[in-house]
């Protein structure tokens, strides 16, 4: 999402904007389209920029859930001086293993289709940096496992209670074991028992607004874990009352979570 704040819905009906919101295609992991009408605050740590850095200095590189490969492709942009000599990526939607195969095959990616709780198709100690950018889960043994001795684990991870103001007006207060899943300590626990050392931990709490119904329904549709039986058709009712409470109040504000992890593999 931007940062920019300004609406563009207008005068524009409640059915015009549902409407617009369900059309625009869902695959992959390009925001652009939110420009305008919704907006979401960076992590001060700017991980695309120092994916690029680390992927300069790396021979071998994965990326884990690349999406449609729009942020992995950025960061090997920054590379693009010293890129690493194999590249590789995983992904386990179809339609963003066809987009990110599309658009990294000229940076020399060998996008592999794999399902999110899959072993990593790798043999052991194939890579000196494995990158990832908002994975379901991380699964800490099949990091270890691929990553050489001295090699990093370097990602950005969504954080506990992440637009929970969002998903409560659709669902209704939350559990705390939902509110809490997610957790960084939790997390580093289980890095540390994978036997992997945190070098860096940071986490953030940043602010979202959403200016139009139409972004909310395109973000529901798009992150699909947030309301998981997300309909127009189901949540109508929500749907135009916070239309109208947008309209006549502004924009609906949330707040994402995101935490920063730099892990190291112990050298033998």
């Amino acid at each position: 999402m931007d940062n920019s704040g300004s609406s563009t819905s207008g005068t524009r009906s409640f059915e015009d904007l549902v409407a617009e919101g369900v059309a625009v295609p869902t695959e992959g992991w390009d925001f652009s389209w939110f420009e305008g009408r919704a907006t979401e605050a960076r992590p001060s740590w700017g991980y695309a920029r120092s994916a690029g850095d680390r992927l300069s200095r790396a021979t071998t590189a994965l990326d884990v859930q690349t999406g449609g490969g729009e942020v992995f492709d950025f960061a090997l942009s920054r590379a693009a001086a010293q890129p690493p000599m194999l590249v590789a990526a995983t992904e386990g939607w179809p339609p963003n293993v066809a987009k990110a195969t599309e658009l990294l095959r000229s940076r020399g990616v060998v996008v592999v289709a794999a399902a999110e709780d899959a072993p990593l198709p790798f043999a052991d100690a194939a890579f000196d940096l494995v990158l990832s950018r908002h994975p379901v889960r991380a699964n800490w043994p099949e990091i270890a496992r691929v990553l050489r001795p001295g090699g990093t684990y370097f990602a950005q991870h969504v954080g506990p209670g992440s637009a929970v103001e969002l998903v409560e007006y659709f669902l209704g207060p939350q559990p705390d074991d939902l509110r809490n899943a997610r957790d960084p300590e939790r997390e580093r626990a289980g890095a540390e028992a994978a036997g992997l050392a945190i070098v860096e931990l940071r986490a953030e709490r940043l602010r979202m607004e959403f200016h139009d119904i139409a972004a909310v329904v395109h973000f529901l549709r798009k992150v699909i874990w947030m309301v998981p039986d997300f309909t127009v058709e189901a949540y109508e009712p929500q749907l135009r009352a916070l239309h109208e409470q947008i309209e006549s109040t502004g924009p609906f504000v949330t707040y994402s979570t995101r935490h920063l992890f730099d892990v190291r593999k112990p050298t033998e």
